[in-house]
């Protein structure tokens, strides 16, 4: 079997079900491969594999990082996260490790992301570590996993400005149990420490709000005020 195929192989589990594959895929290993590879096809599912990396398996930057035989390679990958970031940017998808990258980014990749967003939304192409996008390809690669993602959390987050929830979780939650609250309903992984807080704390604020005996009191209350 080729390195080709192999690689293949592992990328169905990354929103690519091209073939079928074994759980024991090492997820920062085969992001590596996909930046290394330098296919003009896989470089345009980065943002596919990446999200499904970090929704369901722990994606750990710095691993990948390392796992790059060069500085080409290490250069290509903070390329392909600049796009990957403009794309959810476009899409208006909003996750919590998403921001930490962003931060992470330098003032030079933040300029890059916002002019990729723009190519995207004028669907123009660019060349990007030695490459040519075509935006319309880009597009429909990552649209066939998650343009109804996109549109769940487009409708979330009307529901939630009309609702004024951020406000109201502000004055319910500090700032790290908010934190954790949108990480646990963005089905974001939670590290062990994360866990156990959410355990015995937050859990027990969030079973309070669902309580419908005390949210109908709530309401009554508000009205007599």
């Amino acid at each position: 079997m080729s390195d080709k195929t192999e690689l293949l192989k592992k990328l169905s589990s990354l929103g690519l079900p091209m073939m079928e594959v074994s759980d024991d895929v090492d997820v920062s290993q085969t992001l590596a491969e996909v930046v290394e590879s330098r296919d003009p096809r896989l470089w345009e599912a980065f943002p596919v594999l990446l999200l499904n990396a970090s929704r369901n398996y722990g994606y750990d930057y710095l691993k990948v990082y390392q796992l790059l035989a060069d500085q080409t390679g290490k250069d290509s990958y903070r390329a392909l996260l600049v796009l990957s970031v403009a794309f959810y940017d476009y899409h208006h998808l909003k996750y919590h490790w998403v921001k930490k990258l962003k931060e992470d980014f330098t003032d030079v990749e933040q300029e890059q992301t916002k002019s990729l967003k723009a190519a995207l939304g004028h669907a123009a192409f660019f060349n990007l570590a030695g490459m040519t996008f075509d935006p319309a390809r880009l597009k429909t690669m990552f649209n066939r996993y998650y343009e109804s993602d996109a549109g769940k959390n487009q409708k979330k987050r009307e529901n939630l400005d009309a609702l004024s929830v951020e406000y109201a979780l502000s004055q319910f939650f500090s700032p790290k149990q908010k934190d954790l609250f949108k990480k646990k309903l963005d089905g974001e992984l939670l590290t062990k420490t994360e866990k156990e807080y959410f355990s015995r704390v937050v859990k027990k604020k969030v079973m309070a709000l669902a309580n419908q005996d005390l949210h109908r009191m709530a309401l009554k209350l508000v009205e007599m005020m």
